[in-house]
């Protein structure tokens, strides 16, 4: 694959800009929407929704995840009437895409003009109190990806978006988050149903172990997915204000399982000993449960996002 250059974004800035209308030249707000949640754009004005195909922007890989669209939609979110544009599905490492491919749209909405990014996603719960269904704010993260070599930001920094060297450590804006508990409450979700709490990114596209879940919940993750800390991190590079938002679709298997000696063992008559542990064959992740739940509470989630965006609009955040 050819390097992805100042140019490269540029370039598909300028095609974008070129096919828009004159109230799209500039768009406030950026929506990455994970699996299940494109339904977002079927609420916003559809006299003046303009949509592109991925593979006609220049640049841009094709996403080929099922529930996720493959097109950039632009469009007035909310009463508002934000001019914002979606990522109707996003691009995956292990889609066979580099970090660099994955994040190429989130600097092409920099040069649009976005002053702040909302990532969506669709996730296994790693916490007890996380249940199916429930929302959770991300205020941290933890990239496992990053931590051992794959950072979206390595290579040859590219000065015009950001420093060499940017600090995450306020990744996920405090004053977005409070806009976003606001923008629940608001909208009649439950106090209940929607938490703080801390996003993992690992590369998919296999589910997690159980002896992994249990490692990523006991260095402080509540939740883990196969995305958005890449996009997080390239949009913070440039400083554009991030929230994210995580759906919990699926409790992610973290028991120890069967003991497969003491079970041989007691149909011996060696031990009288009973394995209480759960058989975790019978309880493991799919991406039809990812769907299915994302299908339940996609509307709950985009009554939030509009409701966020105009309150958004009425404050001195961005």
């Amino acid at each position: 694959m050819a390097a992805i250059t100042q140019e490269t974004y540029q370039a598909s800035a300028d095609y974008l800009r070129s096919n828009l209308p004159e109230h799209f030249k500039t768009v406030e707000l950026g929506v990455i929407c994970g699996s299940g949640l494109g339904g977002l754009v079927e609420t916003i004005d559809q006299t003046t929704k303009v949509e592109f195909s991925y593979k006609d922007i220049p640049g841009f890989v094709s996403s080929t995840v099922a529930g996720h669209a493959g097109k950039l939609v632009f469009g007035h979110l909310g009463e508002s009437r934000t001019p914002t544009v979606f990522m109707v599905g996003r691009f995956h490492c292990y889609e066979g895409h580099t970090m660099l491919q994955c994040t190429l749209p989130v600097r092409v909405m920099v040069l649009l003009g976005i002053k702040a990014l909302i990532v969506t996603n669709a996730c296994g719960g790693l916490k007890d109190v996380h249940k199916v269904g429930d929302l959770m704010i991300i205020n941290d993260h933890l990239s496992l990806p990053g931590m051992v070599g794959n950072n979206a930001l390595m290579g040859p920094n590219i000065e015009s978006f950001g420093p060499r060297f940017p600090a995450v450590s306020d990744a996920y804006t405090y004053a977005l988050r409070k806009l976003a508990f606001k923008a629940a409450f608001e909208v009649g979700i439950s106090e209940k149903d929607i938490r703080e709490g801390v996003y993992a990114m690992v590369t998919g596209p296999s589910f997690e172990t159980r002896v992994e879940a249990r490692y990523l919940a006991s260095i402080g993750a509540d939740a883990v997915g196969m995305s958005t800390v890449p996009e997080v991190v390239v949009a913070r590079h440039a400083g554009v204000k991030v929230l994210g938002i995580s759906l919990i679709t699926n409790d992610v298997v973290r028991a120890r399982g069967k003991d497969a000696k003491l079970e041989v063992m007691r149909e011996l008559g060696l031990t009288q000993q009973v394995d209480t542990e759960e058989d975790t064959e019978k309880t493991f992740a799919n991406h039809a449960e990812v769907l299915e739940t994302s299908a339940m509470r996609s509307n709950d989630m985009q009554r939030m996002v509009i409701r966020f965006a105009d309150l958004l609009a009425a404050s001195p955040v961005i």
